[in-house]
């Protein structure tokens, strides 16, 4: 479901009472973590139960399980999130009522009233963990930053904060044209690689969008030189007067460079080059990606007019988000991993990682497809990425916000993995048992997808502490 922007955005502190259809999700639970701690009244609703919504109630704000007009007594403006449809009986009261009725991007929005300085994390890929490792970069330089990240950082302890100084770190949507509101002083774009064309309908219509997101940005922007996409909207960033800051692994045309990358396990080690000075960092997550995300945290940073070294410390704690390549737990000599990537790049990326993990261990892949246009359109080169991996099954598509297709379904992912055995295992609650069947000691499993494959990670290594049973 879409929600027309409004054409004023009030302060959040304005915005009297505000209730939230899908406060469970990633999204609204920041918005609305943020908006508790500045002191407004905010509730919140979710078609089901979760550790998200037991922590908000521990933290004082009101959250119903299942949606009902009811809930909406006594609000003013009802936030929604864009996996909400039409007939939520909340959503049809909001309208029937009258009620101030916004998409997310407007409930973000009214965080980043003046005098705070917003820098906004954009790009296809790796926006989540960026997010997180600027943040964490910040806070070791000694700020206090508010952040809204799509997902939990355990080295923060929350996906949200309101923070004391007048710096907040967002992380920036694309998928539902979110970001082309924020208007924020800073931006980093991790990447440009085509996504979400339910949404802007073409590869140049998506591509278009960044560059008007970068209109919107007013001092500085951070790039990664190595992606053509990212590094074409630098050029028309430094003609339209902004700073430009680029990163990469080639010294001669990044101003921060890495140099001398070593993945070993869990652990990514490189030597990073700033200003002529050369400084080592070391990242308690695995893989190239990663340290690219580093480097354009570290950038920001700079932008931002933090020292080096402390940043460089700050990044050091960053040891991962929530569902980005996450350790889940061992059972039966199999360790178990999750991850949120759902895109043929973000896939192969996450499953180089998986392999530098895994060592001459086997690697099986566990993925979820999301969406049916997203399988329709990337289908081919998913079963491609998942190529990598030893063994590989693939559940049934998460619909969303969509319907199904008779047409498109898991079938065509496994009909284009090349080399290891394939094959569809069906529900969620089927997935547990059908890759318990073929699993082996010493194998190592990602669970990947960003519907709810999440829950078969646990699921599985529950079966394999009862292997008898």
């Amino acid at each position: 479901m879409r929600i027309p922007f409004p054409d004023e955005v009030l302060p959040a502190e304005q915005l009297g009472t505000v209730h939230f259809v899908g406060i469970g999700g990633a999204g609204l639970s920041a918005i609305a973590r943020i908006m508790a701690q500045r002191g407004v009244v905010v509730q919140g609703s979710d078609a089901r139960h979760s550790a998200v919504i037991e922590a908000l109630r521990a933290e004082g704000i009101t959250c119903f399980v299942g949606q009902d007009a009811a809930h909406l007594d006594g609000v003013d403006t009802v936030v929604a999130s864009t996996a909400v449809r039409e007939d939520n009986p909340e959503i049809v009261a909001a309208r029937a009522r009258g009620l101030r009725l916004w998409p997310r991007s407007a409930g973000l929005t009214s965080l980043m009233t003046p005098p705070i300085t917003t820098v906004a994390v954009a790009g296809t890929h790796g926006k989540t963990t960026t997010t997180g490792m600027l943040t964490c970069a910040l806070v070791g330089a000694g700020a206090d930053p508010s952040f809204a990240i799509g997902a939990e950082v355990p080295a923060l302890g929350t996906n949200a904060r309101a923070g004391a100084d007048p710096v907040f770190v967002v992380e920036a949507d694309e998928s539902d044209g979110a970001f082309l509101h924020y208007a924020p002083s800073g931006a980093i774009v991790t990447n440009i690689d085509a996504d979400h064309l339910d949404m802007w309908g073409s590869v140049e219509a998506y591509e278009q969008a960044f560059d008007d997101f970068v209109a919107t940005v007013g001092d500085f922007l951070v790039v990664n030189t190595e992606d053509p996409g990212a590094e074409r909207i630098a050029d028309r960033a430094r003609a339209a007067g902004l700073r430009v800051v680029t990163v990469g692994f080639a010294p001669a045309v990044a101003d921060i460079a890495g140099a001398e990358l070593r993945v070993d396990g869990t652990t990514t080690r490189l030597r990073v080059v700033v200003e002529g000075d050369t400084h080592e960092l070391e990242l308690l997550v695995p893989g190239r990606h990663y340290a690219l995300d580093a480097l354009l945290a570290l950038g920001a940073g700079r932008a931002l007019g933090y020292p080096v070294a402390p940043l460089i410390a700050g990044l050091g704690t960053f040891r991962g988000a929530a569902r980005r390549m996450e350790y889940k737990g061992e059972a039966g000599g199999v360790r178990v991993y999750d991850s949120y990537a759902h895109h043929p790049t973000e896939l192969a990326a996450d499953l180089a990682a998986a392999r530098a993990v895994a060592g001459e261990s086997r690697l099986v892949a566990v993925f979820q497809p999301h969406l049916v246009s997203r399988t329709r359109i990337f289908g081919g080169q998913m079963g491609e990425a998942l190529s990598l991996a030893d063994e590989v099954a693939v559940l049934d598509i998460y619909l969303a916000r969509e319907d199904p297709d008779p047409e498109v379904t898991s079938q065509l992912i496994v009909d284009a993995v090349a080399g290891p055995p394939a094959r569809v295992v069906g529900s969620v609650a089927a997935a547990p048992a059908a890759v318990a069947s073929s699993v082996r000691p010493g194998d190592v499993v990602v669970t990947l997808g960003a519907g709810d494959v999440t829950e078969v990670g646990p699921a599985l290594l529950s079966l394999l502490e009862q292997p008898g049973e």
